[in-house]
């Protein structure tokens, strides 16, 4: 396996530097995988972008946990699955949405629940999903914009995922509590 480095401000490369100080603006630390990603300046940059548009979203903090963590639970990402449990309570996301999720029980809410099929949808079928799969997402209440921004939290979540895939990341300190391991299908 290839050894990536957990680059700090002093060992990133120069055009990283800046976004790191991002990072620690945001989250009061350089979280791992943004010190993974580091070694590519452009990855650090979109994923910190497609971070904060997807936040920007329409869709509320129970709704954005349930798209990220529906990709990051398919995707069995061992690092993402542990830090948006985090996020997720940082955001008061009830633990109950969380704990489905990593669970891949049913959520609590038919309307969440169509969420994540429709997210589900996308990721395994790489956005060809049928007619009747995105009338059931509008019949539940969603929108237009509201599929495209699926895609958007999709593409934050491929960045983030295949990379911790690739490098796997080490859990940052805060999340290890978190610790996720997809269950045995």
């Amino acid at each position: 396996m290839t050894d990536f480095t957990l680059h700090d401000k002093q060992s990133a490369p120069q055009e990283s530097q800046a976004l790191l100080d991002v990072s620690i603006n945001a989250f009061g630390m350089v979280p791992n995988l943004h010190a993974v990603m580091a070694e590519a300046p452009g990855l650090l940059e979109g994923y910190q972008r497609l971070h904060e548009l997807f936040l920007n979203s329409s869709f509320d903090d129970e709704e954005t946990t349930v798209v990220w963590q529906t990709i990051n639970v398919e995707h069995a990402c061992h690092y993402c699955v542990p830090a948006h449990t985090g996020i997720a309570k940082s955001m008061k996301v009830d633990d109950a949405i969380t704990d489905a999720l990593r669970d891949e029980t049913p959520l609590p809410t038919a309307r969440l629940e169509a969420l994540r099929d429709f997210t589900l949808s996308v990721v395994r079928n790489r956005g060809n999903v049928d007619d009747k799969e995105v009338q059931a997402f509008l019949d539940a209440g969603y929108t237009k914009r509201q599929i495209l921004e699926v895609i958007l939290g999709a593409t934050q979540k491929v960045m983030s995922n295949y990379t911790n895939h690739l490098a796997n990341t080490p859990v940052d300190k805060p999340f290890q509590k978190f610790e996720w391991h997809k269950a045995d299908s």
